[in-house]
């Protein structure tokens, strides 16, 4: 009897907290560590719309992912890519960008009522089937590899993400070391069926060694979740860089949507 006691409180809890995390929802510009259960796809689509010195260029993934397990998730990105450079009117077109293969492995959580911390590793490999617009995060036709530790607290009353990598891009010089920290704030007392809006402020920190550049970005982020559906929307522009002139980004702007089932 005590024994089943004790599940039926374990269960309560579980669901509390998923209900927390489900909830508050993923970042917007960044990732986090909660995973959900077993057998859920996730259809994702995040456009960006990217301002730098050189052009305009616009990037919108169809992005899947599966969960064999309570704690891993595999995923593939389908980007459609759009550009426009400024100096030459003739250089701008429809192209498909470069695939990203997504793997995500759930290796620490520890939960309490109303509060959890989990860490994933995570590796993220991006084919080089796209065109050689030589534009970092949107088609480079150059084959990378991102390794990484994300780490995340969330509550009731917030979350905090935090990721650490490394990209790694063998036949270019743009190898990154990048860092993340988000906050999430949920603006809705947490409630099932969910029903929430999100205030999410994102930071990004990457630094390329072999050219010596460094860039630091800062989004701010809205989101709404109801059920199964999630839209968001978020304004990124730089707080410092020392980059290229023509690679100074100027703003991207972010809007997406995804469905859980």
């Amino acid at each position: 009897m005590k024994n089943h006691i004790c599940q039926y409180c374990l269960a309560i809890i579980s669901l509390f907290i998923s209900t927390i995390s489900f909830a508050q929802g993923p970042p917007i510009t960044g990732d986090k560590p909660i995973m959900l259960s077993k057998g859920n796809f996730v259809i994702k689509i995040l456009t960006e719309i990217r301002g730098n010195n050189d052009g305009n260029y616009q990037k919108a993934p169809l992005m899947v992912h599966y969960l064999p397990g309570t704690n891993v998730l595999l995923g593939i990105h389908l980007p459609f890519v759009h550009y426009n450079f400024n100096d030459n009117e003739l250089e701008k077109g429809f192209v498909f960008g470069d695939i990203e293969l997504l793997g995500k492995y759930q290796f620490y959580r520890k939960d309490n009522t109303g509060k959890t911390f989990r860490m994933v590793a995570k590796t993220l490999q991006t084919l080089p089937t796209g065109a050689d617009l030589d534009l970092l995060g949107i088609s480079t036709a150059l084959y990378q590899s991102y390794v990484g530790i994300i780490a995340g607290y969330e509550s009731i009353k917030y979350g905090i993400s935090n990721e650490l990598g490394y990209n790694l891009m063998p036949n270019g010089d743009a190898d990154e070391l990048r860092y993340k920290l988000g906050f999430g704030l949920p603006l809705l007392k947490p409630v099932y069926p969910v029903k929430q809006v999100n205030l999410y402020f994102e930071y990004q920190s990457s630094w390329f060694p072999e050219v010596n550049e460094y860039a630091l970005m800062y989004a701010q982020g809205l989101q709404y979740a109801k059920g199964q559906w999630t839209w968001e929307a978020s304004v990124q522009a730089p707080l410092a860089q020392n980059v290229g002139p023509d690679k100074a980004r100027k703003y991207s702007l972010f809007l997406g949507t995804r469905y859980v089932f």
